[in-house]
């Protein structure tokens, strides 16, 4: 990327809006702060953004509200700051969309680290597109790959957030593999899980709605006991 990352924050603590807006900008990256969801929707009105890093706890709109309307419309990448820091918290704001949490209070070194290897993930090629693929059909399922597109067997294009398109791809690179919660999160994130770590869990169960499979008898992503996940399809691939 040629021009400098830029970087919208939604935080009511204006101390923390300075803290991190005077951070960013020190490591060479653009920052606008906001106070709340109005500010947030003016600055993206007027504005292009590479990511946003958004409070959970806002005055009126609050963030998990702003999430969920923003994952809706875009693909923008959001990493969301939580004051507790408590695994429902976490779990709540990545069944929203959110691409990362980081729980306050935090240490602006490791805001700023999860915010690259977000990017990272966010503007990294898809390795299965570099082979000149650009569909994958699975169990009548179209997964477009240049335009980001799923498509069902009935001709009904899903939206996916972009942790779900991430998550997709990666079965569909293994299909008929069983990959572990630590395996798909290094795939997925970039990085090492802990011990009470659920996001894969949640993103799994986005997922497995977005394709129309329940929890008690899903067809497409099973659940192996004690090791993981496995895609139970075949997958074809064509350019």
């Amino acid at each position: 990327m040629d021009r400098p990352e830029h970087i919208l924050i939604v935080d009511d603590d204006a101390e923390i809006r300075s803290l991190l807006r005077d951070y960013l900008e020190r490591q060479g990256m653009r920052a606008q702060a906001v106070a709340d969801g109005r500010g947030m929707h003016a600055a993206l009105e007027n504005g292009r953004f590479d990511l946003v890093i958004l409070d959970l706890m806002l005055p009126g709109e609050d963030g998990l509200t702003l999430c969920r309307n923003l994952r809706a419309r875009s693909n923008l990448p959001v990493i969301m700051l939580t004051a507790r820091g408590e695994e429902t918290d976490r779990i709540v704001g990545l069944e929203m969309g959110a691409d990362d949490y980081v729980p306050k209070p935090f240490n602006p070194r490791e805001l700023f680290a999860r915010i690259k290897a977000v990017l990272r993930r966010a503007q990294a090629p898809q390795p299965l597109a570099a082979a000149e693929i650009s569909h994958l059909r699975f169990a009548g399922w179209v997964l477009d790959l240049a335009h980001r597109q799923l498509t069902s067997p009935a001709g009904v294009v899903v939206p996916l957030s972009g942790g779900e398109y991430r998550l997709l791809t990666v079965f569909l690179e293994h299909p008929n593999r069983v990959l572990s919660r630590d395996q798909l999160l290094d795939l997925t994130h970039g990085r090492e899980s802990t011990p009470f770590d659920r996001s894969i869990d949640v993103q799994v169960g986005r997922l497995r709605r977005r394709l129309g499979d329940t929890v008690q008898e899903p067809v497409l992503i099973k659940t192996v006991r004690g090791e993981g996940y496995v895609l139970a399809a075949a997958v074809e691939a064509r350019k």
